[in-house]
């Protein structure tokens, strides 16, 4: 065998010698046929005891690499040698047409370097009751551990579909028996289901515009076409629904990014305009729970009588997003095909966390801690609304949402987005623009402000260093 094996260390030796052998092989180094040296002759070259070369050959043999020819010697079998090498562009695997002209996911990461972040849609752990969590973790895994080893309903744990139930119908007005909630991978599986069950490749789905990209991205995956309608202050502009629309999506408690709810009168009119043209109505309720001034508005599927809304929540914005648990409250007449969907994408949620959640919430820890976090938001978003009215007024104009867990602010005009944002960088300020939000009409320069892991003292730090930044770099244009 001419083959040189080096050896690093005395650890994993028989590891070493079998993947350069393997390798050799693959390679066509060691061609069809090459007679290999014995195992006690090969171990003396190496310097290694004789079993760990007899563990590399019983391997390569029980895997057809090697061939054993009793009375003549161990030798390199013909069939690696056959395996494809590098083959010519059409022969590699591609992606279909439709996944090669998806753009890249856009999931905002936090500018990790900075003291000061603003980014959207993350909570604050450290003020996250992890003691009672740990409890209800251990009260799950002692349910695991006294259960069989068996696969569960893909609609989701029994105790955490009522423990959902009873919190939409005490807190979103949203009326439900808990055989009438699906428990998801985040909202972003209950969209997919949703998709994978309305949807056919040419169907048109209507978005808000600005929007949710990853939900945009979830029904283009679909082969839909995605139409953008425009908001204004009250919200979606119904009138400029598409009449051929089979799914509109939609964020009428606050509206994302920019804020504002759905106004009554819309939600009528979009709910007529569903039972006139039959179309399903995705409702993302993401943080409604949040409210802070203002007549409460309830879900619009509080408001539906005619079965047409699917309403879709997560506990990414109450809790924290790694917990990824989300539910789906559809219309009955697509209960069966979504179970069946969420069977087929991953037969169910894991049920340990789901174990845990419904014993925090039916123990009455969710709910204490929801209580708790509307507290620091409500005081973290009247510190943002003051420096936004105040000292950072020249620059932006707060669109002052009534509820959730960020602000989104225009600027003035003649004022850069990314001309702030670098005046924030420069002073250790993470700040995000809402350009990516627009899929199609022109973007309106603005700064959406998450106020979800940042205090307030820290938000207070940080804005009155951004007022002076920008008075530096970013001049008033009058």
């Amino acid at each position: 065998m001419d083959l040189h094996v080096t050896l690093h260390g005395r650890t994993d030796l028989s590891g070493q010698i079998y993947r350069q052998i393997r390798a050799a092989i693959l390679d066509g180094r060691l061609p069809a046929g090459e007679r290999l040296p014995s195992t006690r002759d090969l171990a003396a070259q190496l310097g290694v005891s004789r079993k760990t070369t007899l563990d590399v050959f019983e391997r390569l043999l029980a895997e057809s690499f090697l061939l054993s020819k009793p009375g003549h010697g161990t030798f390199v079998a013909d069939g690696p040698q056959r395996m494809p090498q590098t083959q010519p562009a059409p022969q590699q695997a591609q992606p279909s047409p439709l996944w090669q002209a998806m753009p890249p996911a856009q999931a905002l990461q936090p500018r990790s370097t900075h003291p000061h972040d603003f980014m959207g849609g993350v909570t604050d752990k450290t003020r996250f009751p992890f003691e009672p969590w740990r409890r209800c973790m251990n009260h799950a895994l002692r349910l695991q551990a006294r259960g069989r080893g068996a696969y569960h309903d893909p609609a989701g744990e029994q105790e955490l579909r009522l423990g959902i139930s009873r919190y939409l119908g005490f807190n979103r007005a949203v009326a439900s028996q808990w055989q009438d909630v699906i428990v998801t991978q985040g909202a972003q599986q209950a969209l997919d289901l949703l998709a994978r069950v309305v949807l056919q490749p040419g169907d048109i789905v209507a978005m808000e515009e600005p929007g949710y990209p990853p939900a945009r991205a979830c029904f283009t995956a679909m082969g839909a076409r995605v139409v953008s309608v425009p908001v204004d202050a009250h919200g979606m502009v119904v009138d400029a629904l598409p009449a051929q629309a089979r799914l509109v999506y939609v964020t009428p408690s606050h509206q994302f990014p920019l804020g504002m709810p759905l106004s009554l009168d819309r939600r009528i009119a979009l709910l007529e305009w569903a039972q006139r043209t039959g179309a399903v109505i995705a409702e993302d309720d993401y943080d409604g729970e949040f409210r802070f001034e203002g007549r409460p508005l309830d879900a619009l599927k509080s408001l539906d009588r005619a079965g047409l809304v699917a309403y879709v929540g997560t506990f990414s914005k109450t809790i924290f997003p790694e917990l990824r648990v989300g539910y789906l409250v559809p219309p009955q007449s697509l209960y069966g095909a979504l179970v069946k969907a969420k069977q087929l994408v991953d037969w169910h949620s894991a049920s340990l966390t789901q174990a845990a959640l419904a014993r925090f919430m039916l123990d009455g820890d969710f709910a204490r801690h929801l209580r708790r976090s509307h507290k620091l938001y409500e005081a973290r978003r009247a510190m943002l609304i003051r420096h936004l009215t105040g000292p950072l007024a020249p620059w932006f104009t707060p669109i002052v949402a009534m509820a959730g867990i960020h602000m989104t602010a225009l600027l003035k005009p003649g004022i850069d987005e990314a001309a702030v944002i670098a005046s924030g960088d420069a002073v250790q300020i993470g700040l995000y623009g809402t350009q990516r939000f627009y899929a199609e009409s022109p973007p309106q320069p603005a700064l959406l402000f998450g106020y979800g892991e940042i205090d307030v003292a820290q938000i207070d730090e940080a804005l009155t260093r951004l007022a002076t930044a920008l008075r530096q770099q970013v001049p008033v244009v009058t």
